[in-house]
């Protein structure tokens, strides 16, 4: 998509990663998330699940998961162009 019609600059948007403690997948994922979002110049931040009862209770089996812009955008595997496209749509 042309960057003349996209409807949010990325650097505009928010990833959310969740996460635990000890999780080798959560490690893959944050290392995706760090690519992609400092490629972009898109601001991330990580929650600990262990540490929020409401995270805890939505996404305990998923994580990790990653959020943009406060929706789910995908958990177990983050696929580094699906979140490219998806932070430039």
């Amino acid at each position: 998509m042309s960057p003349l019609f996209r409807r949010r600059p990325p650097r505009d948007r928010l990833v959310t990663l969740v996460r635990k403690p000890g999780c080798h997948l959560c490690d893959d994922a944050q290392a995706v998330v760090e690519k992609v979002c400092g490629e972009l110049g898109v601001p991330w931040e990580q929650k600990d699940i262990t540490q929020d009862a409401e995270l805890h209770d939505r996404y305990w089996e998923q994580i990790p998961v990653v959020l943009v812009d406060g929706e789910q955008h995908t958990f177990w595997r983050v696929n580094e162009d699906r979140l490219r496209r998806a932070l430039n749509d």
